[in-house]
């Protein structure tokens, strides 16, 4: 059985993994899906003369094809260059951080889940997959939403029912694979018939994937960080091109000459009476020519709508006007920089909170393909950089005075920017410290005893006698 290009066409839930697979296939973006869209505004692909007239267009494509003045990719990147996982932790059991950092470390996560972050943004959702390896250990790997497809139980947010992901090889072969709770179905590359799949019991008793979604809701598909920015980014490129055509037709003063007579060539065009240049001089016999020239274009106007429509940007971006060179090009300093991104932290913040629960639930999957009790730790907490930037100076003043509050040192050094693998060389470092300076301390020069200060210490710490002599001997006296 082919799959046919419609999709899933079956009344009700799918019933085998055929059906499942047919289903969740229709639901992949695509070549128009607002996914490849905002991913082509992102890489700077968008040039499509929007608001241009079609006679515009038919004159300039082929001038601006290649032109570009993209504002989307620096808006994605300056909230994504602030999103660093730093650890995790889970209160009351210290081994959680460097067993859930081995995890991270052999995936390669320190630098693939900024691409999960990056698609998130850009796309709505992304998503990460946990399977064991050959060696029984667990892998994380992203997996892009146009290629990986979900659907969730009934009336849940987050727990999903069944996922697949369909790949392509380098010769272009099409290979599917689809998890459940009960078992997971793998079709291999180059093979049409979706029925000669394999199947098999799934260990984990759990879809083994994790969608990282973007300004989710209730109600209502996640969506990308681009989605109002894209209109704004389009009235700009058309005002820029503007811009552009007239600089190269109006920008500089046109001459003009009138009272001559105009030569022709044999088929009867004009021909041009004048080489204009700088270093060529105009002139004609006849008194009754006149010359003259038009003033060049103002180009400023230009200026001035693009500045505002920039400042837009800006607002519906919650990016800082310095990130766009607004208001001259001066950047703020000290306490001002703070202010000025106080919005962008705040999305940030924002952002973090939601992928935090999802990196969460990456690393309580990997507990799970070890057979680690921590698979139902949902105190666990993802620990992030901070991300805002502040001044050295700045930073280790805060931290000094969190100090006098008695704030643990590790918890100063994490505020400080170091890493939990730093930290943990850290406490190495100063027992190896302690131990040198201990015995430093046994190869110098030990105190010295007076005996005589000893025999009077000793004598000093001698017990008083008591008054029982005295007693008696006043009671013998009596009876004498």
């Amino acid at each position: 059985m082919i799959v046919p290009p419609t999709g899933y066409s079956a009344i009700g839930p799918p019933e085998n993994p055929v059906q499942w697979l047919a289903y969740l296939h229709s639901k992949l973006p695509g070549s128009g899906s607002p996914m490849k869209r905002f991913a082509e505004y992102y890489e700077g692909n968008q040039q499509k003369l929007a608001f241009s007239q079609m006679r515009y267009k038919d004159a300039f494509r082929e001038v601006f094809s290649e032109w570009r003045d993209n504002f989307c990719g620096m808006i994605i990147d300056s909230a994504a260059e602030r999103m660093h996982v730093d650890a995790f932790s889970l209160p009351g059991d210290s081994g959680t951080d460097k067993d859930a950092r081995e995890f991270w470390q052999r995936s390669s996560m320190d630098a693939l889940s900024n691409s999960v972050h990056l698609d998130a943004m850009i796309q709505g959702v992304s998503y990460a997959k946990v399977w064991p390896n050959k060696a029984g250990d667990p892998i994380i790997t992203p997996a892009s939403a146009e290629r990986m497809a979900v659907q969730y139980k009934a009336g849940s947010l987050v727990e999903i029912e069944a996922a697949a992901e369909f790949n392509k090889d380098s010769w272009g072969r099409i290979g599917a694979t689809l998890w459940t709770q009960d078992y997971v179905y793998e079709v291999p590359f180059g093979e049409t018939d979706w029925e000669k799949g394999k199947k098999a019991r799934n260990p984990l008793q759990a879809v083994p994937v994790v969608a990282f979604t973007n300004r989710s809701r209730i109600l209502g598909d996640p969506f990308s960080d681009l989605t109002n920015c894209v209109p704004i980014q389009d009235a700009i490129n058309k005002t820029i091109m503007d811009a552009l055509t007239a600089s190269e037709m109006a920008a500089f003063p046109q001459r003009h000459v009138t009272g001559l007579e105009i030569q022709e060539d044999a088929d009867g065009r004009p021909i041009e009476p004048f080489k204009v240049a700088v270093d060529k001089i105009l002139q004609a016999e006849d008194p009754q020519a006149r010359f003259g020239s038009f003033p060049a274009a103002d180009l400023g106007n230009y200026v001035t709508l693009v500045s505002m429509l920039v400042q837009h940007l800006s607002s519906v971006s919650r990016l800082p006007h310095h990130y766009f060179l607004v208001n001259g090009g001066s950047t703020p300093s000290g306490e001002s920089i703070i202010s000025a991104e106080a919005g962008l932290v705040a999305k940030v913040r924002e952002r973090m909170l939601h992928f935090g629960e999802a990196w969460e639930r990456v690393i309580r999957l990997c507990f799970a393909i070890k057979g680690d009790k921590r698979r139902n730790a949902f105190s666990l907490e993802t620990v992030w950089k901070d991300p805002e930037y502040r001044t050295e100076a700045q930073h280790i003043d805060a931290l000094l005075k969190l100090k006098q509050l008695n704030v643990p040192e590790e918890q100063l050094w994490s505020d400080a920017g170091y890493s939990s693998a730093q930290i943990e060389s850290f406490r190495e470092m100063r027992k190896a410290d302690a131990k040198a300076a201990a015995e430093i301390q046994k190869l110098g020069p030990q105190p010295q005893h007076d005996p005589a200060a000893l025999e009077g210490k000793k004598a000093a710490s001698k017990p008083p006698q008591g008054n029982a002599g005295n007693a008696n001997r006043k009671i013998h006296e009596v009876k004498k």
